[in-house]
This record gives C-alpha cells, sequence and structure tokens, in this order.
C-alpha cells in the first residue's frame, strides 16, 4: 500500500513537474517557430508559411535594429557598473562585520521586493526637477544600475558564503600584499559568482520595461519599440532577433556549464596519481 502511493505521489510530482516545464517554454517555443513564419499582413501573429527569409535579413526593420544597439550599449555600461559595485558591496558584507550592515542588507532586499511601478515612478519624479539631468540615455543607466546592483550582490554573497577567508591569511602570511591576495586568491575563487551575477545583471537590463519606459525620455530600446510597434505592425524581425539574443544566452551558459565541467574533470584526474602514489608509499 505504501508503495502504491509513492508511486502515485512520484507520477504526481513528476506530471506537474512537466506541466510546469510546459507552461514556461511554451511561449520561447512560439517565439522561435514564429520567427520562421511568412506573414500576410502586418501583424505576425498566425501561421501562414514555413520560411528562412526573415533569418536572411534579421536586421531589414531599422527601428528595431537600433533599439536593439540602444539596449544593449545601456545593458553593457549599466551591467559593467553593477558588477562592479554589487560585488565590492557583497565581498564586504561577507568578509567584514560593522555597525550598518544589516541596514545595508535590508536596502539590497528593497529593489527586489518593490513593484517595478513604484521604482520607476519615483525615479522619474527624481529626475523630474533637475536642471543638471535630462531623461534619456543617462537616467536609464542610473536606474537600472539601481536594481542590478541588488540581484548582483545577492548572487556573489551566495557565492562567497562558503568562502575560505583563511586562504587570504595564508597568502599574506606568506608575503603577498592584500591587492596581490584579493587578484591571486580571492577573485578567482568568486570569478564564477560574479559572472553568473554580471549575465543576469545584463538579462534583467535588456529585458526591462516599466522603470526604463519612465525614464527613458526620447529613447527607444528594444522592449519600448516592440511596445509601440505592436500598435501598428509587428514583424517577423521582432522574433529573429528575439530568436538570436535566446541562441546566444543559451551558448553562453552551455559553453560556461561545459567549461565548469572540464575543469572539474582535470581536477579530478590530477588528484588520482597523487592518490595513488601516496597508497603505494604506504
Amino acid at each position: 500500500m505504501m508503495r502504491t502511493r509513492s508511486k502515485v505521489g512520484r507520477w504526481a510530482l513528476n506530471i506537474f513537474a512537466g506541466l510546469g516545464l510546459l507552461y514556461l517554454f511554451t511561449p520561447i517555443f512560439f517565439i522561435v517557430a514564429f520567427s520562421f513564419n511568412k506573414p500576410k499582413g502586418n501583424f505576425n501573429i498566425a501561421w501562414q508559411e514555413f520560411t528562412f527569409e526573415n533569418w536572411m535579413h534579421p536586421f531589414a526593420e531599422e527601428s528595431l535594429t537600433h533599439a536593439l544597439r540602444v539596449s544593449l550599449e545601456i545593458a553593457a555600461v549599466s551591467t559593467l557598473i553593477s558588477t562592479l559595485l554589487g560585488s565590492l558591496i557583497a565581498v564586504a558584507l561577507s568578509r567584514y562585520k560593522f555597525r550598518g550592515s544589516g541596514g545595508i542588507n535590508l536596502f539590497l532586499v528593497l529593489p527586489l521586493t518593490t513593484p517595478e511601478i513604484v521604482l520607476g515612478s519615483s525615479l522619474a519624479t527624481l529626475f523630474l526637477g533637475q536642471n543638471f539631468i535630462d531623461f534619456g540615455f543617462t537616467t536609464i543607466v542610473i536606474a537600472h544600475i539601481m536594481f542590478q546592483v541588488s540581484f548582483v550582490a545577492l548572487t556573489v554573497r551566495a557565492r562567497i558564503r562558503g568562502f575560505d577567508w583563511t586562504l587570504e591569511q595564508a597568502a599574506q602570511d606568506l608575503g603577498a600584499s592584500p591587492m596581490r591576495t584579493f587578484m591571486k586568491v580571492t577573485l578567482p575563487l568568486i570569478l564564477p559568482g560574479i559572472l553568473a551575477a554580471s549575465l543576469l545583471a545584463f538579462a534583467l537590463s535588456i529585458d526591462d520595461f516599466i522603470i526604463t519606459f519612465f525614464n527613458s525620455g526620447n529613447v527607444v530600446t528594444f522592449p519600448l519599440q516592440i511596445y509601440g510597434a505592436a500598435r501598428v505592425r509587428i514583424p517577423p524581425q521582432i522574433n529573429v532577433l528575439a530568436s538570436m539574443i535566446l541562441f546566444i544566452s543559451v551558448a553562453v551558459l552551455l559553453s560556461g556549464t561545459i567549461a565548469g565541467m572540464r575543469k572539474e574533470a582535470a581536477k579530478t584526474s590530477a588528484a588520482k596519481p597523487k592518490r595513488r602514489s601516496l597508497t603505494k608509499s604506504a
């Protein structure tokens, strides 16, 4: 009886997990599939005919291409700054105990729990009465950095949580300066977490719509361009460019995963001869 219940529970769990994955991946499947569609009209929302013509001319829509380039520039600048700030904050909160660290932790969580419409409207109000800054590229970068720092800091901090700080002490006991210790010991060990956090921040920047909408001014990013164009026209190049971003992201993740697996395999194979030599000597 107990075995039957466990089997039923296992099957039910697998079914619910499969339905959840289907729910998540169905929109992605349609985005990629409709990039090969040849629509009859201005809206690429009904399947008509299979074609490779859209992929032969992915940058045919100049407005979409320009908006994508702007989004990539904003994401690159904001990700670079937020990765630097967030990583330093994570190291400081994990390495040192000081008064006010609890308040900093609270401020890091606030952008993650606050609705984006509140963040966007608050930043717009902040920039609205300022004479030294106009709505545009700079305000979008500042707005993106604000929520990216939280994601980077929390992601890097999760990586540092199991870090052995005695390694730094050992390096300094051997004569290494604090800067050399950080560059040669600490940074290589936390670098995978920093890279993962930077990829997450980059994806969030490209994907953001609400906060960007409130602080964009005359600058049009890729999500804003799609939103504006959807009222009159939905060309298949939208699906093509979105699919390209998806494929590049998957390729980067796979490359990182394969590189990590090879690194672990190399460490394992290098440790085996040492163990054999120790057993022989014993």
